[in-house]
């Protein structure tokens, strides 16, 4: 399969996202955890039957094995996903606003590269508290003047 075909309607990629979103959705109610809880329950109450053999246990461990080895994937297709489309929707609001546009697409560099961004966004917003501070306090020193001149 080419690779567009993949993202089309019907496509494998849309097919895996839609089992992937169906399997978050359920893996995340309450009935699910009911469920898998009621699960293990039954597994335990039969320990007893089977006389906790070899064979009982290797029946939880494979089948949590499993899930789990699932889950992983299609919790990290959910994350993503969610991840980009926050992405993509900053940028969005950086690119339609006042913000820096060179913003946009950073979170491709590397992380030395992402940690030296911070450090001078957090630079400049101490500098900016600092400068509203002076400017509060000018204005303070401004109105006591005023009201002097004016007594």
């Amino acid at each position: 399969m080419s690779k567009d075909r993949a993202h089309e309607p019907g496509g494998f990629s849309q097919a895996f996202n839609n089992v992937a979103n169906w399997t978050s959705h359920a893996a995340g109610r309450a009935s699910t955890f009911i469920l898998a809880a009621g699960v293990v329950v039954v597994w335990a109450v039969s320990g007893p039957i089977f006389q906790f053999s070899d064979t009982w246990q290797l029946v939880i461990n494979t089948g949590t094995t499993i899930v789990t080895f699932m889950m992983v994937f299609l919790i990290q297709n959910s994350q993503n996903r969610d991840g980009a489309a926050i992405q993509a929707k900053l940028d969005e609001l950086i690119r339609s606003s006042a913000a820096r546009n060179s913003f946009v697409g950073i979170e491709h560099l590397t992380d030395e590269e992402l940690e030296d961004i911070r450090g001078k966004c957090e630079e400049r917003a101490a500098a900016e508290k600092i400068g509203d501070e002076t400017v509060k306090k000018a204005g303070a020193r401004a109105r006591s003047a005023a009201d002097k001149a004016t007594a």
